[in-house]
């Protein structure tokens, strides 16, 4: 029956009737309850919610479009929530995409709110003030947005909260001291922001806690003891800040703890045995910071550890075998500290281990055999050590292993064949070793194979033939060894190639046959080995190739024009080969080339005035080849030349006035051509001339008056010309030997071998009459002196005599005591042993570089310090005699910036420097004190740097042989009561290790030595620029730029974000901004500085130039202060500074 038929019905009907009545009833009152619901969220809540829509930047966003005033706020918008009573209790709109601010946001209309997640959005601006009104809040969370302002105070009347979170924005100022009232706070992170000042004490009231981060910020001051009251604690973040001092005893009150990070601070003091009770940490982290002392002991009761990170402090003693307990380490570095004796066979306890790094330390003896049990390891770093013995063949055993670096020891004997098995390697650097024999088989079938460093070792044979069989080898470092052969056949069609040095072996083979195109080279080394042919690659190829030296072999031919088709490159040198013909002109196009060294070839025709194209060239050596015709005057475009050398060609002309232009010419050698003429006025005026040599020329006529202000010049030789009349009155004229002013027309001056100058006969006589009067007076003197010196000359002998037999016995150099005194003598072994009580650790003041410090204050009243060397470190004893040359030298270099060493002792039971003592301390440890480096105002910073510019440049440009620090860092720099900084332990890594030609057994602090350093292995000036620059940026930062370096680094392009960054925001934030003048100076060393961190050395400035340039201004065009950027400041040419 139909409905119809049945709703017909007489009495169905009614009933029919009364049914629809009460359902029309019925739905509008629950429409009207509806509405009033609707009425209620759409009311001041949803109207709250829809003017902050309107608000926002991109209000259409499609996660809001739901938002509307025609819908249900509690039933239709997307990521808001009701309560029972139909109030709005949730906002969670996370990762959306939302940008605006919160100004616009009233909260006071959202009463009953009690979760907020705006998380992973573009939010910015301040949190309003009137977010203390949402007393039900338990829930908000701003992670990673761009908020910014101070911590609002009201957050703390919230007192309901149970978890806050805050980082990942730009907010400023301090943590508020009331955030101690959120008592019921479960989980608190404020990490990943700009927040200043100390952690109050009131973070102790939150018992509640059970995550704590206030990590990657600036906080300062010490940690608060009150932090031991947060006995539920299982996660404290509290790394990359500021904080300062000791690590606080009741740490060890949080039983509870799980993960423990204060990596990148200023911690001092040593690490407490209180940590050791911390048996629930899984994880682990005090790296750097500048704690002391021994790896406490209680360390191995930390069995359900997983991750220990100790590296990068000072830390001393052995590893403590109980290490061997914590078997569930996955994770372990100890790298970059003090850590001395052996390694001990209970790390193969470690059986879960996949990383292990105990790089950079004084460990001694052999590899353990047990490292063999670590099946799991894939990382295994042991480089820059002592570790003597050979490679055991149980690494074999590490069938996981991808990274292998023991480079820096001094491990001999062969690779055991078992290291070839093993099949994941990727990176294996064993480099500067002792190791010998030929390279394992096995390495043919390394199919992972990325980076293989084996240079400056003893191996010979061949290299491996299929060593790029999985065509990933990207570095292929093999210098300083004995190989011999062809280059393999494999490298031929190696693409993937960026680093290639085989230099300062025995191969051979055709450079065009043994070599394909890599595309992605940027670093290509052949020097001296026996390669021949020509050079007729397909230049055109390598677009990314910067540096190319093949110099010191058999190549012949033509230098082929294809080379100016390489865009990057910047270091050409074919010297000492067989090349002939002309210099190409296309190399001109160049002109990023900053050493172009083609000297002792048989190349003939002129020099190509492209080459004045080269605007950033610093060498330029043509020398010893077959060049006729002029020197072309538009060398003198080359305006950034240190080194001209075209000497030994037949060259013809004047020289170009244009040459004394070059204001940072330093070495200019035209000598052995056939140059004529008068010398050019031009070449006296030359502000940075060190050494000229102009002779076997044809050059006439008077020298220069202008040669008068050269006052740069050291040494010059004008020898075999036709040069006449009086000498400059400079010292590098009037000192100069006869034989650089030997076979001239008529050279007259002071000089022994010259004829003095002719004068009026008034002067003649005026000079007679004066010499007479000196005779008269002098006469009595020098009898009296003759007689001295026959005296002195006695005791001489008699000296020389014993010090003869104490060579000859070289053995009793390091058995009986022996010093070496740059003054009166008095010092000697027994008083300092006396005045520090035979090495007691009370009067330790530091642990650096070679040995420990200790403050001695002798009989006399004098302070020093002694530095005791590792035992490690007496190899340059054995050569007795060359170390005192290198310890008088030194004792003899005098600077006001830089720390005097007195002398040396030396005795069976201990071997010490003893320098002048600065009551000043370290600027490591200045900037690592809140309240010391709130006073090291602006003015004394940029005095700092200037400083220690001007003690390297003296190092660099003065000493000779120059000296190369090698460890600039800011614990290397001492103060004086003024705040004048010292060099500390310059030239110690020379004598004591003279045996490294290129001194690499001793490669800096982590964090301050230069990036090539990795792959080139020669240290020279640059390397100290870099660390200087490093330095600098710490100055002005207040803590070391390693993150800000390596952005910096990693920035390609003005696109990069690391351009918008201001200089204001990174510079020491303990400090008020500086003033108009400061903020010039300040702005100026952060230039300098990024320059000096130039990742290609030979862009970077030398210390010279650095010093000029600090007396300078920052130019104009560069905005004020508070709007320069990182970018600006990249961008800006040094030369224009």
């Amino acid at each position: 029956m139909s409905i119809l038929n049945y709703s017909i019905r007489p009495v169905n009907l009614v009933s029919v009737c009364l049914a629809i009545l009460h359902l029309l009833l019925s739905s509008g009152i629950n429409a009207a309850n509806d509405q009033m619901h609707a009425a209620s969220s759409t009311g001041s809540e949803g109207k709250a919610l829809l003017t902050w829509k309107a608000s926002l930047d991109n209000y259409n966003q499609s996660k809001l479009s739901s938002w509307s005033s025609s819908a249900n706020p509690c039933r239709a918008w997307d990521g808001v929530r009701c309560n029972k009573a139909g109030r709005v209790s949730v906002i969670n709109i996370t990762s959306s995409g939302i940008e605006g601010t919160l100004d616009h946001l009233n909260f006071l209309s959202l009463p009953h709110l009690t979760t907020i997640d705006l998380s992973q959005n573009a939010l910015r601006g301040t949190i309003p003030s009137n977010i203390g009104n949402l007393s039900r809040l338990t829930y908000l969370d701003f992670w990673s947005n761009q908020l910014s302002g101070a911590i609002p105070i009201e957050i703390s009347q919230l007192t309901n909260l149970r978890f806050l979170y805050l980082s990942d924005n730009s907010f400023n100022g301090s943590i508020p001291t009331s955030i101690g009232n959120l008592t019921n706070l479960a989980e608190l992170d404020l990490g990943t922001n700009k927040l200043s000042g100390s952690i109050p004490e009131e973070i102790g009231k939150l018992k509640s806690l059970t995550k704590l981060s206030l990590a990657n910020s600036t906080l300062t001051g010490r940690i608060p003891l009150s932090i031991g009251n947060l006995s539920g604690l299982t996660l404290l973040y509290l790394f990359q800040n500021y904080l300062s001092g000791p690590i606080p005893k009741e740490i060890g009150n949080l039983t509870k703890l799980k993960e423990l990070d204060l990596f990148g601070n200023q911690l001092s003091g040593p690490i407490l045995e209180e940590i050791g009770k911390l048996r629930s940490l899984t994880i682990l982290t005090l790296a750097s910071n500048t704690l002391t002392g021994p790896i406490p002991l209680s360390f191995g009761n930390l069995s359900g550890l997983t991750l220990l990170h100790l590296f990068q402090n000072n830390l001393s003693g052995p590893i403590p075998k109980e290490t061997g307990n914590l078997t569930k380490l996955n994770d372990l570095d100890l790298s970059w500290n003090q850590l001395s004796g052996p390694i001990p066979e209970e790390i193969g306890e470690l059986r879960s281990l996949t990383k292990l790094s105990l790089a950079n330390n004084p460990l001694t003896g052999p590899i353990p055999l047990s490292i063999g049990n670590l099946s799991d390891l894939t990382l295994l770093y042991l480089f820059q050590n002592y570790l003597s013995g050979q490679i055991p063949s149980a690494i074999g055993n590490l069938t996981n292993l991808i990274d292998l670096r023991l480079s820096q020891n001094n491990l001999y004997g062969a690779i055991p064949p078992e290291l070839g098995t093993l099949k994941l390697l990727a990176y294996i650097d064993i480099f500067q070793n002792q190791l010998s024999g030929a390279l394992p088989d096995g390495f043919n079938n390394l199919t992972h194979l990325n980076e293989l460093g084996v240079s400056q070792n003893n191996f010979s044979g061949h290299l491996p033939e299929n060593i790029c069989i999985g065509s990933s080898l990207t570095w292929f470092t093999v210098f300083e060894n004995n190989f011999v052969g062809a280059i393999p056949r494999s490298l031929k069609n190696c693409s993937s190639l960026r680093v290639i040095n085989v230099a300062d072996n025995q191969l051979s083979g055709n450079v065009s046959e043994e070599f394909g195109i890599y595309p992605y080279a940027d670093y290509i080394n052949l020097r001296n080995n026996m390669f021949f042919g020509q050079l007729s690659w397909n230049w055109s190829g390598y677009l990314t190739l910067t540096e190319l030296r093949i110099s010191n072999n058999n190549l012949s031919g033509r230098i082929p024009a294809g080379l100016g088709e390489v865009p990057r490159l910047q270091k050409l040198h074919l010297s000492s080969n067989h090349l002939h013909g002309k210099i190409p002109r296309s190399l001109g196009k160049l002109t990023l080339l900053l050493e172009l060294k083609l000297d002792s070839n048989d190349l003939s025709g002129n020099i190509p005035s492209e080459i004045g194209q080269m605007s950033r060239l610093l060498n330029l050596s043509l020398s010893a080849n077959n060049l006729s015709g002029s020197i072309p005057e538009q060398i003198g475009n080359c305006t950034q030349l240190l080194d001209l050398n075209l000497s030994q060609n037949a060259l013809i002309d004047s020289i170009p006035s244009q040459i004394g232009n070059l204001p940072s010419l330093a070495t200019l050698d035209l000598s052995q051509n056939m140059l004529d003429s008068k010398l050019p006025p031009e070449l006296g005026e030359m502000k940075s001339i060190e050494t000229m040599n102009l002779s076997y020329n044809r050059i006439s006529g008077f020298i220069p008056k202008s040669f008068d202000h050269c006052f740069s010049l050291i040494s010059v030789d004008i020898s075999y010309n036709q040069l006449e009349g009086p000498l400059p009155n400079i010292s590098a004229f009037q000192n100069a030997p006869f034989d650089s002013l030997r076979n001239n027309k008529g050279l007259c001056g002071n000089v022994a071998g010259l004829k003095p100058c002719s004068q009026s006969t008034q002067k003649n006589t005026s000079r007679t009459t004066t010499k007479r009067m000196i005779f008269l007076v002098v006469a009595p003197i020098l009898a009296a002196t003759i007689f001295l010196l026959v005296v002195v000359v006695g005791i001489f002998i008699r000296a020389r005599s014993h010090m003869r037999s104490l060579e000859n016995k070289p053995q009793e150099f390091t058995r009986n005591m022996f010093s070496v005194w740059s003054f009166d003598g008095k010092m000697v072994y027994e008083n300092i042993i006396d005045a520090i009580e035979n090495f007691d650790p009370k009067y330790c003041i530091g642990v650096r570089g070679f040995g420990s410090v200790f403050k001695a204050e002798l009989p006399s009243g004098q302070v020093v310090a002694v530095k005791k060397l590792h035992e490690t470190d007496g190899s340059a004893l054995r050569r007795p005699k060359d170390f005192t040359n290198e310890i008088r030298a030194l004792t003899n270099t005098r600077h006001r910036n830089i720390v005097k060493l007195y002398g040396f002792c030396s005795h069976a039971q201990h071997t010490f420097l003893v320098y002048e003592f600065l009551v000043g301390g370290s600027l490591l440890h200045l900037l690592s004190n809140d309240e010391k480096a709130a006073m090291f105002d602006w003015i004394k910073r940029v005095n700092i740097v200037k400083d220690v510019a001007n003690a390297l440049s003296y190092m660099h440009q003065n000493c000779s042989p120059s000296i190369i620090h090698r460890d600039i860092s800011s614990k290397n720099i001492l103060l004086d009561s003024e705040h004048q900084a010292h060099i500390s332990d310059f030239g110690t890594a020379r004598i004591l290790r003279p045996d490294s030609s290129h001194w690499t057994s001793f490669a800096g602090t982590y964090g301050y030595a230069a990036p090539e350093l990795a792959y080139t292995m020669e240290v020279n000036e640059k390397c100290d620029v870099y660390s200087f620059g490093v330095l600098a940026l710490e100055v002005i930062m207040g803590k070391h730029p390693g993150d800000f370096i390596l952005s910096t680094l990693s920035a390609s392009s003005s696109t990069s974000t690391v351009y918008d960054i201001l200089l204001k925001d990174i510079v020491d934030p303990r400090l008020l901004s500086p003033s108009k003048q400061e903020s010039k100076q300040v702005t100026l060393v952060a230039k300098l500085a990024l320059s000096c961190i130039e990742p290609n050395p030979q862009l970077r400035p030398t210390m010279k130039h650095v010093c000029v340039l600090l007396s300078k201004e920052i130019p104009s065009q560069v905005n004020v202060f508070p709007m320069v950027t990182i970018g600006q400041l990249l961008d800006l040419e040094i030369t224009n500074v």
